[in-house]
């Protein structure tokens, strides 16, 4: 006979419970107690094993359940789609119809996320039958599930249309509706509608950054970030994430530190984004900073963190670090095998990287895309000209992957590396996609290495046509003609360029950090602060090396 005093013992012995085999041990107390026919009890058991990931328990203690009410039925249907397994808590929601069990605004609330993990759209409109069917067509909660379904599936239009059809709206429906235009691009929409709000909570503004990072209008991102005047990890995250999809890495990491010091504690999201932010920059002792912090702060190096680990220590020139977080991982997926193999690749470690990527094939994981850049880069190192090209076929044949610009860049740099470069002036011709200026110049720079004038020419009349501002095509072309004393086309490209005003429009930059500072330089840059002392410091150099008799020996004669 259950007492109020036992069911009090059982909730709260629910409420801590941390294991299967806890769970285990409590489902043996709530038989002997007959607590399992309880629908209150049921109820709670079953959003405990959610809370742990086990709805096979969950559903095994429901399955010898005489008569479970609606709100059972609710509990499983809600842990199924915790757990990922919508099409059970379909079925499920299907057998409660039939036990005449009337369904109520949380049970549509799961339904809904259930058909959207499945991106069952048609399934979801006659969910949405059904809810105008119970009567729940002006419920907030159920209306402002559905925008999202329809959303999510990118439906934005179906979701504006119950946006407007419904006669109240909380703040949290304003902010989905939003979300929903500036996740699809309609940042117009977003914003008149982000104006119009009566309440501008933290949600929608962070779907607004969102959508101006995408749309990679940073300076609207950051003034909507400074108007906050609640900012949460979410906000922070978004906003630092705003910066590293916009190539703005050291503003990045300089959000990051003052989220800090606003005593707002990151999460996994957020420690993986600063740690790719420090990956681009090559800072090292930041990277390492951002390791000992997750380290010290009790965070899971699971998949995220870690592959982000990996690759930020590769780029940073500390390869060991990277292959130690790499063997130290319990669990590894994809990306973790992908930033290893890239930077043993990126290292010259040619042999390692293909011998790391055939274990991972034996470990039954897939490779990408991704993977067989790296691989064909490796290829492009050792100058392994036929393994490159069964990579490349095994990348079409037995894993159905349609070669990118990057997998044909890769190709084309390993054929000319080894002097094959009529083979890789007809990949170029056989791409299935615009062969872009990489593409090109990497051919051209095959054609310097092994002088080749007459694909040289093919090379630089396509280049001139994808950038024809960019002098640095040109300026290869007259030192190959010059080393074949071709004199009188080294005149007529120089006058040529000179009647065109063609310079040089993106000069080449570096970054050096000192003292947990960012230091960028680029050719003939005057911006830095320090850049007289810089160059003062040059001269003085270049006049010692004069003088030490280093004169250095021209190649180029443009």
């Amino acid at each position: 006979m259950l007492t109020k005093n036992s069911i009090l013992s059982i909730v709260n012995q629910l409420k801590i419970c941390s294991s299967r085999k806890q769970l285990e041990s409590l489902y043996s107390l709530m038989l002997k107690n007959g607590a399992t026919k309880d629908c209150f009890l049921m109820n709670q058991f079953i959003a405990t094993c959610s809370k742990l990931n086990n709805q096979d328990f969950a559903s095994l203690a429901f399955s010898y359940m005489e008569n479970p009410n609606v709100f059972v039925y609710n509990a499983l249907i809600r842990a199924f789609v915790h757990c990922h397994s919508p099409v059970e808590a379909l079925l499920l929601y299907i057998d409660m119809l039939r036990t005449q069990n009337v369904p109520t605004s949380y049970t549509f609330s799961s339904v809904i996320k259930g058909c959207t993990l499945m991106c069952g759209l048609r399934l979801g409109e006659c969910v949405h039958g059904q809810i105008w069917g119970y009567g729940f067509g002006s419920h907030v909660f159920v209306q402002t599930g559905l925008i999202d379904f329809y959303s999510n599936l990118g439906r934005v239009n179906l979701a504006r249309l119950v946006f407007d059809e419904m006669p109240e709206r909380d703040n949290f429906a304003w902010a989905a509706m939003v979300s929903a235009h500036a996740s699809a691009g309609d940042l117009g929409s977003a914003r008149s509608l982000f104006d119009e709000m009566p309440e501008k909570i933290t949600a929608a503004c962070n779907a607004m950054i969102n959508g101006y990072a995408r749309a990679g209008d940073v300076g609207s991102a950051e003034q909507l970030f400074k108007e906050m005047s609640r900012k949460d990890l979410i906000a922070w995250t978004t906003m630092i994430n705003c910066y590293c999809q916009n190539r703005k890495y050291e503003l990045a990491i300089e959000v990051f530190y003052d989220m800090k010091s606003n005593l707002i504690t990151p999460d996994e999201v957020t420690m993986t984004t600063v740690i790719s932010a420090c990956a681009h920059l090559g800072v090292l002792d930041q990277g390492k900073e951002m390791h000992l912090y997750v380290m010290q702060n009790g965070f899971d190096l699971d998949v995220h963190i870690g592959s982000a680990l990996i690759d930020m220590y590769a780029k940073c020139g500390s390869l060991e670090r990277s292959l130690l977080v790499f063997y130290k991982l319990r669990e590894k997926n994809l990306f973790c095998w992908n930033s290893v193999i890239d930077g043993l690749a990126l290292h010259g470690y040619a042999e390692e990287a293909l011998a790391l990527f055939s274990r991972m094939v034996k470990e039954k994981v897939k490779p990408n895309g991704i993977t067989f850049v790296s691989v064909l880069t490796a290829c492009t190192h050792a100058g392994l000209a036929e393994k490159g090209r069964k990579t490349f076929l095994s990348m079409t044949q037995e894993y159905d992957i349609v070669p990118e610009t990057e997998h044909y860049g890769c190709m084309v740099d390993l054929l000319c590396k080894a002097g094959l470069l009529e083979e890789a002036l007809e990949i170029i011709r056989s791409m299935r996609v615009e062969p872009n200026a990489v593409i090109w110049g990497a051919l051209l720079g095959g054609c310097k290495l092994h002088k080749n004038l007459e694909i040289a020419q093919v090379a630089v009349k396509n280049l001139s046509v994808l950038e024809p501002n960019n002098s640095a095509y040109y300026t290869l072309l007259v030192n190959m003609y010059a080393n074949a004393n071709r004199w009188s086309e080294v005149a007529r490209i120089r006058v040529f360029l000179r009647e065109l005003g063609v310079g040089k429009e993106y000069p080449g930059s570096s970054w050096i950090e000192i003292e947990k500072k960012i230091h960028q330089f680029a050719a003939c840059d005057n911006y830095h602060h320090s850049s007289q002392e810089i160059y003062s410091l040059l001269d003085g150099l270049d006049g010692q090396l004069k003088l030490a008799g280093q004169v250095q020996e021209l190649e180029f004669v443009f």
